[in-house]
Protein backbone atom coordinates (compact mmCIF):
# COMPACT_ATOMS: atom_id res chain seq x y z
CA UNK A 1 0.00 0.00 0.00
CA UNK A 2 1.66 3.74 -0.92
CA UNK A 3 2.76 5.17 2.28
CA UNK A 4 0.55 8.61 2.01
CA UNK A 5 -2.45 5.98 2.21
CA UNK A 6 -1.64 4.05 4.78
CA UNK A 7 -0.91 7.55 6.82
CA UNK A 8 -4.31 8.64 5.88
CA UNK A 9 -5.88 5.03 7.08
CA UNK A 10 -4.05 5.31 9.85
CA UNK A 11 -5.20 8.88 11.24
CA UNK A 12 -8.91 8.15 10.68
CA UNK A 13 -8.66 5.12 12.66
CA UNK A 14 -7.36 7.15 15.40
CA UNK A 15 -9.91 10.50 14.73
CA UNK A 16 -12.95 8.39 15.85
CA UNK A 17 -12.18 7.73 19.55
CA UNK A 18 -10.99 11.23 19.77
CA UNK A 19 -13.89 12.22 18.33
CA UNK A 20 -16.08 10.60 21.12
CA UNK A 21 -13.37 11.68 24.24
CA UNK A 22 -14.18 14.90 23.45
CA UNK A 23 -17.27 15.06 22.50
CA UNK A 24 -17.43 12.98 25.95
CA UNK A 25 -15.61 15.35 27.95
CA UNK A 26 -17.12 18.33 26.96
CA UNK A 27 -20.65 17.01 28.22
CA UNK A 28 -19.36 16.00 31.04
CA UNK A 29 -17.31 19.54 31.99
CA UNK A 30 -20.68 21.55 30.75
CA UNK A 31 -23.00 19.36 32.94
CA UNK A 32 -20.33 19.52 36.24
CA UNK A 33 -20.74 23.43 35.63
CA UNK A 34 -23.56 25.43 37.62
CA UNK A 35 -26.25 26.40 35.92
CA UNK A 36 -28.39 26.27 32.71
CA UNK A 37 -29.25 27.65 29.52
CA UNK A 38 -32.69 28.83 31.51
CA UNK A 39 -30.64 30.26 33.96
CA UNK A 40 -28.55 32.28 31.78
CA UNK A 41 -32.04 33.64 29.54
CA UNK A 42 -33.77 34.34 33.20
CA UNK A 43 -30.54 36.39 34.22
CA UNK A 44 -31.24 38.15 31.20
CA UNK A 45 -35.05 38.55 30.87
CA UNK A 46 -35.98 37.56 34.33
CA UNK A 47 -39.11 34.97 35.29
CA UNK A 48 -40.71 32.90 38.28
CA UNK A 49 -40.23 29.89 38.87
CA UNK A 50 -42.95 28.03 37.02
CA UNK A 51 -41.85 30.17 33.68
CA UNK A 52 -38.88 28.50 34.78
CA UNK A 53 -39.82 24.84 34.64
CA UNK A 54 -41.63 25.06 31.62
CA UNK A 55 -38.68 26.78 30.13
CA UNK A 56 -36.10 24.00 31.28
CA UNK A 57 -38.96 21.42 29.94
CA UNK A 58 -39.38 22.90 26.63
CA UNK A 59 -35.36 22.76 26.08
CA UNK A 60 -34.93 19.85 26.78
CA UNK A 61 -33.19 20.50 30.29
CA UNK A 62 -35.71 18.78 32.99
CA UNK A 63 -34.37 15.36 31.95
CA UNK A 64 -31.70 13.61 33.93
CA UNK A 65 -28.14 13.78 32.51
CA UNK A 66 -28.19 9.87 31.52
CA UNK A 67 -31.06 11.12 29.25
CA UNK A 68 -29.65 13.66 27.91
CA UNK A 69 -26.16 12.25 27.14
CA UNK A 70 -28.07 9.15 25.38
CA UNK A 71 -30.29 11.59 23.64
CA UNK A 72 -26.95 13.51 23.01
CA UNK A 73 -24.81 10.46 21.57
CA UNK A 74 -28.12 9.39 19.96
CA UNK A 75 -28.24 12.55 17.66
CA UNK A 76 -24.77 12.91 17.40
CA UNK A 77 -24.85 9.90 15.09
CA UNK A 78 -27.59 10.80 13.73
CA UNK A 79 -25.38 13.88 12.19
CA UNK A 80 -27.88 16.09 14.14
CA UNK A 81 -26.56 18.48 16.80
CA UNK A 82 -30.03 19.74 17.92
CA UNK A 83 -31.58 23.16 18.80
CA UNK A 84 -29.60 26.04 19.79
CA UNK A 85 -31.06 27.93 22.60
CA UNK A 86 -29.49 31.62 22.29
CA UNK A 87 -30.21 31.39 18.44
CA UNK A 88 -33.31 29.73 18.15
CA UNK A 89 -31.96 27.55 15.16
CA UNK A 90 -30.76 24.53 14.57
CA UNK A 91 -26.99 24.12 15.89
CA UNK A 92 -25.17 23.21 12.33
CA UNK A 93 -27.10 25.85 10.69
CA UNK A 94 -24.94 28.22 12.79
CA UNK A 95 -22.36 26.26 12.52
CA UNK A 96 -22.10 26.75 8.99
CA UNK A 97 -22.70 30.56 8.84
CA UNK A 98 -19.53 30.93 10.97
CA UNK A 99 -17.34 28.21 10.25
CA UNK A 100 -15.95 29.68 6.53
CA UNK A 101 -14.94 33.04 8.68
CA UNK A 102 -13.21 31.14 10.89
CA UNK A 103 -11.36 29.28 8.15
CA UNK A 104 -10.66 32.13 6.50
CA UNK A 105 -8.56 33.76 9.08
CA UNK A 106 -6.93 30.82 10.05
CA UNK A 107 -6.18 30.16 6.22
CA UNK A 108 -4.61 33.79 6.28
CA UNK A 109 -2.81 33.30 9.70
CA UNK A 110 -0.84 30.35 8.02
CA UNK A 111 0.25 31.92 4.96
CA UNK A 112 1.36 34.91 6.56
CA UNK A 113 2.75 32.65 9.81
CA UNK A 114 4.58 30.26 7.88
CA UNK A 115 5.34 32.29 4.79
CA UNK A 116 7.19 34.71 6.62
CA UNK A 117 8.31 32.42 9.24
CA UNK A 118 10.03 29.90 6.88
CA UNK A 119 11.65 33.35 4.91
CA UNK A 120 13.21 34.90 7.82
CA UNK A 121 14.29 31.10 9.09
CA UNK A 122 16.26 30.55 6.27
CA UNK A 123 17.63 34.37 5.86
CA UNK A 124 18.37 34.19 9.64
CA UNK A 125 20.27 30.33 9.38
CA UNK A 126 21.83 31.13 6.42
CA UNK A 127 24.69 32.91 8.39
CA UNK A 128 24.33 31.69 11.90
CA UNK A 129 25.90 34.21 14.22
CA UNK A 130 25.72 37.39 11.69
CA UNK A 131 23.95 40.69 11.66
CA UNK A 132 21.36 39.70 10.28
CA UNK A 133 20.77 36.58 12.41
CA UNK A 134 21.21 38.44 15.41
CA UNK A 135 18.54 41.35 13.98
CA UNK A 136 15.99 38.69 13.04
CA UNK A 137 16.36 37.00 16.33
CA UNK A 138 15.96 40.02 18.39
CA UNK A 139 12.54 40.70 16.08
CA UNK A 140 11.53 37.40 16.82
CA UNK A 141 12.03 37.71 21.00
CA UNK A 142 10.09 41.29 20.60
CA UNK A 143 7.17 39.23 18.79
CA UNK A 144 7.05 36.52 20.84
CA UNK A 145 6.66 38.78 24.02
CA UNK A 146 3.72 40.50 22.65
CA UNK A 147 0.47 39.25 23.33
CA UNK A 148 -2.26 38.76 20.77
CA UNK A 149 -4.88 41.25 22.08
CA UNK A 150 -2.29 44.34 22.65
CA UNK A 151 -1.05 44.08 19.15
CA UNK A 152 -4.55 43.39 17.90
CA UNK A 153 -5.01 46.93 19.42
CA UNK A 154 -2.08 48.39 18.19
CA UNK A 155 -2.20 47.34 14.55
CA UNK A 156 -5.66 48.80 14.84
CA UNK A 157 -4.59 52.22 16.40
CA UNK A 158 -1.41 52.56 13.77
CA UNK A 159 -3.52 51.26 10.60
CA UNK A 160 -7.13 51.96 11.09
CA UNK A 161 -7.16 55.10 13.30
CA UNK A 162 -3.83 57.09 12.44
CA UNK A 163 -3.23 56.08 8.70
CA UNK A 164 -6.82 55.03 7.48
CA UNK A 165 -5.23 51.75 5.59
CA UNK A 166 -7.71 49.03 7.04
CA UNK A 167 -10.86 48.46 8.07
CA UNK A 168 -11.51 48.42 11.94
CA UNK A 169 -13.79 45.47 11.77
CA UNK A 170 -15.94 42.60 9.80
CA UNK A 171 -15.07 40.14 7.57
CA UNK A 172 -16.39 42.20 5.04
CA UNK A 173 -17.54 45.54 4.43
CA UNK A 174 -20.79 45.40 5.16
CA UNK A 175 -23.84 46.54 2.84
CA UNK A 176 -21.54 46.51 -0.04
CA UNK A 177 -22.84 44.74 -3.66
CA UNK A 178 -19.38 43.94 -4.76
CA UNK A 179 -18.59 41.38 -7.87
CA UNK A 180 -16.79 38.02 -7.30
CA UNK A 181 -13.19 38.95 -7.96
CA UNK A 182 -13.83 42.60 -5.65
CA UNK A 183 -15.61 40.96 -2.91
CA UNK A 184 -12.24 38.70 -2.50
CA UNK A 185 -9.98 41.18 -1.99
CA UNK A 186 -13.04 43.40 0.14
CA UNK A 187 -12.15 39.76 2.43
CA UNK A 188 -8.39 39.81 2.04
CA UNK A 189 -8.30 43.95 3.05
CA UNK A 190 -10.03 42.94 6.10
CA UNK A 191 -8.39 39.75 7.21
CA UNK A 192 -5.00 41.40 6.92
CA UNK A 193 -4.36 42.95 10.84
CA UNK A 194 -6.38 39.94 12.14
CA UNK A 195 -4.00 37.12 10.30
CA UNK A 196 -0.88 39.76 11.33
CA UNK A 197 -2.06 39.80 15.24
CA UNK A 198 -3.10 36.26 15.28
CA UNK A 199 0.05 35.18 13.20
CA UNK A 200 3.12 36.92 14.85
CA UNK A 201 3.72 34.62 17.62
CA UNK A 202 3.78 31.75 15.01
CA UNK A 203 6.14 33.76 12.76
CA UNK A 204 8.73 34.13 15.55
CA UNK A 205 8.33 30.19 16.65
CA UNK A 206 8.49 28.91 12.78
CA UNK A 207 11.59 31.52 12.18
CA UNK A 208 13.75 30.19 15.64
CA UNK A 209 12.77 26.75 15.11
CA UNK A 210 13.93 26.57 11.55
CA UNK A 211 17.07 28.61 12.29
CA UNK A 212 18.10 26.37 15.47
CA UNK A 213 17.62 22.67 12.71
CA UNK A 214 19.64 24.96 9.57
CA UNK A 215 22.19 25.81 12.67
CA UNK A 216 22.64 22.06 13.74
CA UNK A 217 22.74 20.77 9.57
CA UNK A 218 25.41 23.14 9.05
CA UNK A 219 27.50 20.68 10.93
CA UNK A 220 26.54 17.61 9.08
CA UNK A 221 29.12 15.53 6.88
CA UNK A 222 26.73 15.68 4.00
CA UNK A 223 27.04 19.75 3.66
CA UNK A 224 30.53 19.58 3.66
CA UNK A 225 30.38 16.89 1.31
CA UNK A 226 28.19 19.28 -0.68
CA UNK A 227 30.87 21.96 -0.74
CA UNK A 228 33.58 19.52 -1.53
CA UNK A 229 31.46 18.12 -4.67
CA UNK A 230 31.45 22.56 -5.07
CA UNK A 231 27.74 22.82 -5.06
CA UNK A 232 26.77 26.24 -5.17
CA UNK A 233 25.89 27.54 -1.65
CA UNK A 234 22.60 28.84 -2.19
CA UNK A 235 21.72 25.23 -3.35
CA UNK A 236 23.67 24.27 -0.47
CA UNK A 237 21.42 25.96 1.88
CA UNK A 238 17.84 24.74 0.25
CA UNK A 239 18.83 21.25 -0.48
CA UNK A 240 21.53 20.22 2.38
CA UNK A 241 20.22 22.56 5.10
CA UNK A 242 17.25 24.18 5.28
CA UNK A 243 14.96 21.24 3.77
CA UNK A 244 16.04 18.92 6.62
CA UNK A 245 15.32 21.37 8.97
CA UNK A 246 11.98 22.23 8.15
CA UNK A 247 11.00 18.78 9.23
CA UNK A 248 10.67 20.13 13.21
CA UNK A 249 8.40 23.30 11.38
CA UNK A 250 6.15 20.92 10.41
CA UNK A 251 5.75 19.22 13.21
CA UNK A 252 5.08 21.93 15.26
CA UNK A 253 2.60 23.88 13.19
CA UNK A 254 0.90 20.43 13.46
CA UNK A 255 1.16 20.37 17.33
CA UNK A 256 -0.20 24.32 17.29
CA UNK A 257 -3.29 24.22 14.84
CA UNK A 258 -5.37 23.69 18.92
CA UNK A 259 -3.67 26.86 20.16
CA UNK A 260 -4.05 28.58 16.72
CA UNK A 261 -8.29 27.84 17.13
CA UNK A 262 -7.89 29.08 20.66
CA UNK A 263 -6.26 32.03 19.89
CA UNK A 264 -9.07 33.07 17.38
CA UNK A 265 -11.33 33.95 20.41
CA UNK A 266 -9.27 36.97 21.17
CA UNK A 267 -8.82 38.20 17.80
CA UNK A 268 -12.41 37.67 16.52
CA UNK A 269 -13.41 39.75 19.46
CA UNK A 270 -11.15 42.32 18.85
CA UNK A 271 -11.67 42.85 15.13
CA UNK A 272 -15.71 41.48 15.45
CA UNK A 273 -15.40 38.64 13.18
CA UNK A 274 -18.07 36.71 13.36
CA UNK A 275 -16.67 33.51 13.54
CA UNK A 276 -16.08 30.35 15.74
CA UNK A 277 -14.05 31.77 18.34
CA UNK A 278 -16.90 34.50 19.15
CA UNK A 279 -19.53 31.68 18.90
CA UNK A 280 -17.49 29.59 21.78
CA UNK A 281 -17.61 32.54 23.75
CA UNK A 282 -21.45 33.15 22.94
CA UNK A 283 -22.45 29.87 23.95
CA UNK A 284 -20.32 29.86 27.07
CA UNK A 285 -21.75 33.10 28.36
CA UNK A 286 -25.66 31.61 26.98
CA UNK A 287 -25.20 28.58 28.78
CA UNK A 288 -26.29 26.76 25.23
CA UNK A 289 -24.68 23.41 26.11
CA UNK A 290 -25.00 22.05 22.34
CA UNK A 291 -23.97 24.94 20.94
CA UNK A 292 -20.89 25.05 22.70
CA UNK A 293 -20.44 21.09 22.33
CA UNK A 294 -20.83 21.89 18.37
CA UNK A 295 -17.90 24.57 18.49
CA UNK A 296 -15.93 21.99 20.28
CA UNK A 297 -16.19 19.35 18.06
CA UNK A 298 -16.21 21.40 14.98
CA UNK A 299 -12.50 22.57 16.24
CA UNK A 300 -11.56 19.00 17.07
CA UNK A 301 -12.25 17.74 13.40
CA UNK A 302 -10.08 21.32 11.72
CA UNK A 303 -7.23 19.89 14.04
CA UNK A 304 -7.59 16.64 13.16
CA UNK A 305 -7.79 17.54 9.32
CA UNK A 306 -4.67 19.28 9.63
CA UNK A 307 -2.32 17.13 11.67
CA UNK A 308 -3.61 14.44 8.92
CA UNK A 309 -2.18 17.31 6.57
CA UNK A 310 1.03 16.97 8.31
CA UNK A 311 1.60 13.54 8.20
CA UNK A 312 1.22 13.71 4.68
CA UNK A 313 3.83 17.08 4.26
CA UNK A 314 6.54 14.46 6.28
CA UNK A 315 5.66 11.82 4.32
CA UNK A 316 6.22 13.87 1.28
CA UNK A 317 9.86 15.81 2.92
CA UNK A 318 11.31 12.93 4.00
CA UNK A 319 11.32 9.16 2.54
CA UNK A 320 12.27 7.46 5.74
CA UNK A 321 8.34 8.42 7.29
CA UNK A 322 6.23 5.22 7.04
CA UNK A 323 8.65 2.99 4.83
CA UNK A 324 8.81 0.73 8.27
CA UNK A 325 5.68 -0.66 7.41
CA UNK A 326 5.77 -0.99 3.96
Amino acid sequence: MNRALRVVARRCIAAVPTFLLVALAAFALLEAAPGDAADAYLAQTGGDLGFAAELRARLGLAATWPERLLGFFGSLLGLNLGQSVIFNRPVLAVLGERLPNTLLLMSATILVATGLGVTLGILAGARPGGVRDRVLSTAALTLLAMPNFWLSLLLILGFVVKLGWFPIGGIRTIGAQLPGLAAGFDVLHHLVLPAIALGAGYIAIYQRTLRAGMIEAWRGDHVRAAHARGVPRRAVIWRAVARPALLPVVVLFGQQMGALVGGSVVVETVFSIPGMGRLAYEAVVGRDALLLVGVLLTATCVVLLANLIVDLLLVRLDPRIGAADA
